[in-house]
């Protein structure tokens, strides 16, 4: 047989059923095509198959490899000009935002992923102007942009067909404008009017075409309530009812959705969701910062997954997840970040580390995540929330070989007191420069700062020489549409939360 022998110092193969970090020493993962086929000692491994390439050795860390669960776009919105806002006045602040090959967009975020872990992303595509062949064929372009990379990948076209600037009609809130704002607006929303069969069309489409691709699944993902009518709701049940695929939907990401939803349903987003068959095992939500204690014992009830975007609660002021009333009730719970990180980048190691810190509230006898409960979420969590759930998370024989091999002593330079836990110090202390080769489906992608497959200098050049030009058009349109918004949505909210 050959393959891959990788060996490191500590072995994290995953946590028992209490989340107890399970950890070999000198052991190794042997990988055999796209999956694991054998762990354990590592002087065993060499003995049985000493013709497998090594890969690291002494001094290494190796751990199953991350999950962004929760991911919207390459170049951040920041970069492309939209600053930070409250979720419902970010809305119009995006249309700043420039037209991006969507090939580079998403290469540009895969560099930032793979290289600080993360070897599968949940792409929740949230927005695409034209009509079918337009969505789908701009689809193909993302997830052959990740299948380029050689990085898997969970691809959602997001449903959507209604409300797409405010919490209420497109009509209604064109109705609101000034004359001369109205007929742009609704030019620039019907640009994303596909129709709702047209829309569950593009799900069908793409899952066909993707169907026993190794690296490649298609998810359902049912926008939000806001964005949903109950007809939307009830063809997004019928998807996974008639395919058994799993769905992803924001919900209560904010406390005017909390409104809302109380508002159209006089209760709770998510028991109104549930009424329809959409809470349960096959179901992540994401964010969920609003859920009240029933909403929480709903979710768990039915054994639905939540998603936390601990930098997105913080930077469009969406609120605080209480986190540690999630991990008591048991609800397994994975790590997303979003359209960006707190740096603005896609590092899911920094990212573990805010929501190990984040959820620390004072007491000396508060509750507060450990950090194994924070690595579980990145990992076997994360992979629960995507269709790849069984397969990818832990390392087992017969499972894929998605892995992270991490350089301890740069992890722990210049010194770490050696009787700190190791899950501990990998949390708190790894940044992106440690992770010395990250392999998926058994093939090394990343290696001591380089890119086996995709040149990253070369993305970032073409990148560079797109973007740096004078605004087009559309694009000097939309800037002055965006300004020109603001003002209406913001009063369109204006009184929601008073009182509560």
């Amino acid at each position: 047989m050959t393959g891959y022998l990788v060996l490191a110092d500590h072995v994290l193969t995953g946590f028992t059923a209490d989340g107890t970090p399970e950890i070999l020493e000198n052991a190794g993962v042997l990988v055999e095509g796209e999956r694991i086929v054998a762990v354990g000692p590592a002087d065993e491994l060499r003995r049985a198959h000493p013709e497998a390439a090594e890969i690291g050795g002494r001094g290494r860390f190796l751990m199953p490899g991350l999950v962004n669960a929760h991911h919207h776009v390459g170049m951040t919105p920041f970069q492309m000009g939209a600053r930070d806002q409250p979720l419902e006045l970010w809305f119009p602040e995006r249309l700043v935002m420039r037209d991006v090959d969507p090939r580079l967009d998403t290469l540009y975020s895969a560099f930032e992923m793979i290289a600080s872990g993360v070897t599968t992303v949940q792409h929740l595509h949230s927005r695409a102007p034209g009509d079918t062949d337009a969505v789908v064929a701009r689809a193909e372009t993302i997830v052959g942009a990740y299948a380029e990379i050689g990085m898997r990948v969970s691809y959602s076209f997001a449903l959507r067909d209604q409300n797409r600037m405010i919490y209420a009609a497109d009509e209604d809130f064109v109705a609101m404008l000034p004359e001369p704002l109205r007929g742009p607006t609704m030019a620039y929303l019907s640009g994303f009017g596909l129709p709702l069969a047209e829309q569950v069309a593009v799900f069908h489409a793409l899952r066909g075409r993707y169907e026993g691709d190794p690296l490649i699944a298609i998810q359902i993902a049912p926008s939000n309530l806001h964005w949903l009518s109950d007809a939307a709701l009830e063809s997004a049940a019928r998807m996974a009812s008639d395919t058994g695929a799993p769905m992803h939907m924001h919900l209560l990401e904010t406390p005017y959705q909390r409104d809302y939803a109380h508002r159209r349903s006089g209760g709770s987003a998510v028991a109104h969701m549930d009424r329809f068959g959409l809470i349960g095992p096959q179901t992540t939500i994401g964010h969920g910062v609003w859920m009240t204690p029933d909403d929480l014992a709903l979710v768990r009830e039915r054994g639905a997954c939540l998603c936390h975007n601990c930098s997105s609660n913080l930077r469009l002021k969406s609120g605080r997840l209480d986190l540690n009333a999630v991990l008591a009730a048991d609800v397994p719970t994975a790590i997303g970040i979003d359209e960006a990180g707190i740096n603005d980048d896609r590092d899911m190691l920094q990212e573990m580390r805010l929501v190990l810190t984040h959820h620390r509230p004072p007491g000396h006898d508060a509750p507060a995540p450990s950090a194994a409960q924070v690595l579980r979420m990145a990992t076997e969590h994360g992979a629960a929330t995507t269709p790849f759930a069984g397969r990818i998370g832990r390392l087992a024989p017969g499972l894929l070989a998605d892995l992270v091999l991490l350089d301890w002593p740069a992890v722990t330079r210049p010194w770490q007191d050696p009787r700190m836990p190791l899950v501990d110090v990998l949390v708190r202390r790894a940044k992106a420069q440690a992770v010395e080769a990250v392999m998926i489906g058994g093939r090394v992608v990343y290696a001591e700062g380089r890119f086996t497959r995709v040149d990253r200098e070369d993305v970032f050049s073409a990148l560079a020489a797109a973007l740096d030009r004078p605004d087009t058009t559309a694009e000097d349109e939309r800037r002055r549409l965006a300004a020109a918004l603001l003002g209406p949505v913001r009063d369109f909210y204006r009184g929601w939360l008073d009182g509560g």
